[in-house]
């Protein structure tokens, strides 16, 4: 099992497998070709609500613990067991528009599926 993060702005590497946007929002500066993006699945992006809070100055043990409340919710359960068979058959980039990619959904999700 192979999950690795990373910030989408980085160039693609020949190690990445699936590439997931794991963000809520298009990364700005980012062209779609640029990305090589596989899969953008907003189930199993943070809320708005959530985004805006963290953004805000929110920590990150609660914006994790928030977050994994949030990936309960059928859709993103479902979204999350997917991306779980996906890792199964060969390695997966979770990737973040974020600053520091260890501190963000990306990770969380990593922790979720190596856990």
């Amino acid at each position: 099992m192979s999950v690795r993060v990373r910030r989408i702005y980085d160039p693609p590497e020949p190690g990445d497998g699936l590439r997931v946007l794991v963000d809520r929002l298009w990364p700005r500066g980012v062209s779609k070709e640029e990305a090589r993006l596989d899969e953008w699945p907003e189930a199993l992006t943070p809320s708005t609500e959530l985004r805006h809070w963290f953004h805000d100055g929110g920590s990150y043990d609660e914006f994790r613990h928030r977050y994994e409340k949030e990936l309960t919710a059928p859709e993103a359960a479902e979204a999350l067991d997917t991306l779980r068979e996906q890792v199964a058959e060969g390695p997966v980039t979770l990737l973040t528009a974020g600053r520091h990619p260890e501190h963000s959904q990306a990770s969380v999700l990593r922790d979720l599926i190596e856990g």
